[in-house]
């Protein structure tokens, strides 16, 4: 008997040995894979920054250099129209209006391009902003839209954060601005607050315009993603994607949401303690 409770002593051992050395192992391999998907996450990442730099170098390229010859087709036509327009008949003046119209908006969509391009390597360094202020200064730029609209821009107390100042203007800016051009039937009022939550401050812009339907709440921050057409509304698709790139350069999120006809609300977060450092910048000083 004692013999047998032995020889199952040694057993229950060597099965307990197995079962360690089986564990020892799938960690071994856990592991080893583990840092086979890190290393790939790594690699992956740098391809990415590396593709998003070259983009970004691209547009900035692209837009720089269509400037020019865009510039001289739009004068060239209208000089045309303001020359000829005793010798044109009614067909002319209208095919060279469509071609002012058309360089002029091209030139519109070259710009912004610009714009967007440059959000993330042609930033100011960072300071401490006062966002009343830079709320204020943004209204004064829109004074013709206001007065043109009869639309009031109201804020709450806003706070001071480290950020970049020019950046933070655009950004209330083309939301407040945004809020204007959509208007329904009433002047266009629009609100701004901002509550701290945690480590973040969360701001929000309140208009009462048309508002947009939900499935699209995404949708609006993409570049080019218009949902009226141009004869609607104008602009190009650009204005809230820019606004995505300068909130995402100051590590904070934006969304928004919205009932259709009855306005919409943007949301955006940013560090309470501001921003230490921006992105680093990529694809070189352009």
């Amino acid at each position: 008997a004692m013999h047998r409770a032995r020889q199952r002593a040694i057993d229950r051992q060597i099965e307990l040995e197995r079962e360690v050395g089986e564990r020892v192992h799938a960690e071994e391999a856990l592991r080893k894979a583990h840092d086979e998907l890190e290393l790939r996450v790594q690699e992956r990442t740098a391809e990415l920054a590396r593709s998003n730099a070259e983009l970004q170098q691209f547009a900035y390229v692209a837009s720089h250099d269509l400037q020019e010859p865009l510039r001289m087709v739009s004068n060239f036509t209208q000089l045309l129209a303001e020359r000829y327009d005793a010798k044109l008949d009614s067909d002319g003046r209208e095919f060279i209006a469509y071609a002012v119209e058309g360089a002029t908006r091209m030139q519109t969509l070259v710009q912004d391009l610009l714009a967007l391009s440059r959000v993330g390597t042609r930033g100011k360094n960072l300071e401490v902003v006062r966002l009343g202020e830079t709320v204020d200064r943004a209204v004064a730029n829109l004074e013709f839209s206001i007065q043109e609209t009869g639309a009031s821009v109201t804020h709450d107390e806003l706070p001071e954060l480290m950020a970049d100042s020019l950046q933070m203007m655009q950004l209330f800016q083309n939301l407040i601005g945004n809020g204007i051009k959509f208007k329904g039937a009433e002047p266009p009022r629009v609100h701004i607050t901002a509550s701290r939550n945690g480590k973040d401050w969360t701001f929000s812009v309140r208009d009462n315009g048309i508002g947009f339907e939900p499935q699209y709440a995404d949708r609006i921050f993409s570049v080019f993603q218009r949902l009226h057409s141009r004869d609607e509304y104008q602009g190009n698709g650009i204005g809230l994607a820019i606004c995505r790139k300068i909130v995402e350069r100051h590590q904070g999120r934006i969304w928004a949401e919205s009932i259709p006809g009855s306005g919409a609300t943007f949301y955006f977060t940013m560090p309470a303690a501001g921003v230490l450092e921006a992105r680093p910048k990529q694809g070189g000083a352009v």
